[in-house]
């Protein structure tokens, strides 16, 4: 899961009293709830008030007990399942994996009654699995995302949906022939922050949308995917055909197991695996379905380890004319080898929604920062002669007369979550509401593939030098 820790407090200047009352009026007409304020030395924060999920847990009969299995038990998986069993009334059944070591850990963690195998097939033809979480190599999604809902499976996939873009609408048609469930794993669709943000962005307060720009930067070699290799890692104890599937047919080499992240043939690189978190977070407060041009840059600058993708990416986006929106751009970067001190010690990551009138930022909380424009646009006149100076001013302040003449007034108001504020919680929590309720969810196959395919186009852009043009309605590549 994402970790990202910044600092967004401010001071404000003497319009603070009446920055704060449009923030609350703001508050109140956007219908976000809202906890306790605190306001120190011309700070003001606001904390966001979480949903009870867990200090009102229900009470949930047996017969109303989600099952789960979980396909891929590595990190993620792991870290997806503990979250998962927080939400009341679901249980873990079965979990697959191709590495037997995983398997062994997970009943060590969930119980013997877990069931393990190495074929996700057997978890899919039990009766007594309700739901799944797809976290196995990027190249898996498609095909086991499919066969679960075939299977009649409910399913929550991680990031990004699909390994190439040519799968995207297979698994959506497969999807919509079903009554199925079916979320992608962006947890920042489901979070209070971002919410909040959203209704910031729509209430106008940043006046035109202009421009976003959104980074990751990371310190530590697990965080570049040097993930650990288990001294047991052999032909017998890996089911390496399994792993491979549809990718090129190698001789057991267990890094590209174990750091599959590294490498094309298993994942989608920083596209995928990061800039697709930022699309998700970007399309859910803008409400966009996506960029019309695509063009990327960057290269392997540090972690020369054998991988064959980038450690250092950036990509540039065109976003057209929307009934919401003028016309904006986008801009997003990752660096795995970024040597600067930040708030956390692994990772750090933020946002920027900038207007004409101000800009969202978004890290640990949401944070809008606002200079006001002055009324008069000012003037350059030392270089004209005296004569002609005159002139411009007389002109000049029959037009801004000074009386009338705006200070330049600025603020700053913060809205955080509280300590401890999961959103991955909540993405999970909304996940099993709509199973039970069989009610249509955010980031469903449609919604994550219209974050997908613009990181996957990332990808295309900086392997082929080359800028390409996507239809975000269609979610198809333009100008082939």
């Amino acid at each position: 899961m994402d970790s990202e820790k910044k600092d967004n407090s401010g001071n404000m200047g003497d319009s603070g009293n009446t920055s704060r009352r449009d923030f609350i009026r703001l508050a109140a007409a956007t219908g976000l709830t809202i906890g306790a304020s605190r306001k120190s030395s011309g700070e003001s924060r606001t904390y966001l008030t979480p949903r009870d999920y867990e200090s009102q847990p229900k009470r949930i009969s047996p017969s109303d007990k989600i099952r789960l299995a979980t396909i891929g038990i590595g990190g993620q998986g792991s870290s997806d399942t503990g979250v998962a069993l927080r939400v009341p009334g679901v249980e873990l059944v079965a979990v697959a994996d191709v590495y037997d070591g995983r398997l062994a850990r997970a009943k060590e963690v969930w119980g013997d009654k877990v069931f393990t195998t190495r074929d996700y097939r057997e978890v899919l033809a039990r009766p007594d699995v309700d739901a799944v979480i797809v976290a196995t190599p990027d190249h898996w999604h498609a095909q086991i995302a499919s066969d679960a809902i075939k299977a009649g499976k409910d399913v929550y996939c991680e990031k990004p949906m699909v390994q190439l873009i040519g799968d995207g609408a297979g698994v959506i048609d497969v999807w919509k022939k079903s009554d199925r469930i079916f979320q992608v794993g962006s947890q920042r669709v489901s979070s209070i922050v971002y919410q909040k943000a959203k209704e910031l962005l729509a209430s106008g307060v940043i006046g035109e949308l202009n421009l976003i720009e959104a980074w990751f930067n990371r310190r530590s070699p697990i965080s570049a995917w040097q993930y650990s290799i288990p001294p047991d890692a052999s032909p017998q104890t890996v089911d390496w055909d399994r792993f491979l599937g549809r990718a090129p047919k190698k001789p057991f080499e267990p890094i590209r197991l174990f750091r599959w992240r590294n490498y094309r043939d298993y994942g989608t690189g920083i596209g995928g695996d990061l800039f697709v978190h930022l699309f998700s977070g970007i399309h859910y407060v803008v409400g966009t379905n996506g960029p019309s041009r695509v063009m990327a840059t960057g290269g392997l600058r540090y972690w020369n380890d054998g991988r064959d993708v980038p450690d250092v990416l950036l990509g540039l986006y065109d976003y057209p004319k929307s009934n919401k929106y003028p016309a904006f751009n986008i801009a997003l970067r990752v660096n795995f080898a970024d040597g600067s001190v930040e708030p956390t010690s692994f990772e750090s990551s933020g946002f920027r929604f900038v207007g004409s009138d101000a800009v969202i930022t978004i890290g640990n909380g949401v944070t809008v920062s606002r200079k006001q424009r002055p009324k008069e646009p000012g003037y350059t006149i030392n270089t004209f002669p005296k004569a002609l100076q005159d002139q411009f001013l007389k002109e000049y302040r029959e037009k801004y007369p000074e009386d009338r003449k705006q200070t330049v007034l600025s603020g700053e108001e913060s809205y955080l979550p509280p300590p401890g504020y999961s959103d991955s919680f909540d993405h999970f929590t909304n996940f099993f509401n709509a199973v039970r309720s069989r009610t249509p969810i955010t980031e469903d196959p449609v919604f994550g593939f219209r974050a997908a395919g613009p990181a996957l186009l990332t990808n295309q852009s900086y392997f082929e030098n080359r800028a390409y043009g996507w239809n975000p309605d269609t979610m198809r590549i333009t100008g082939e």
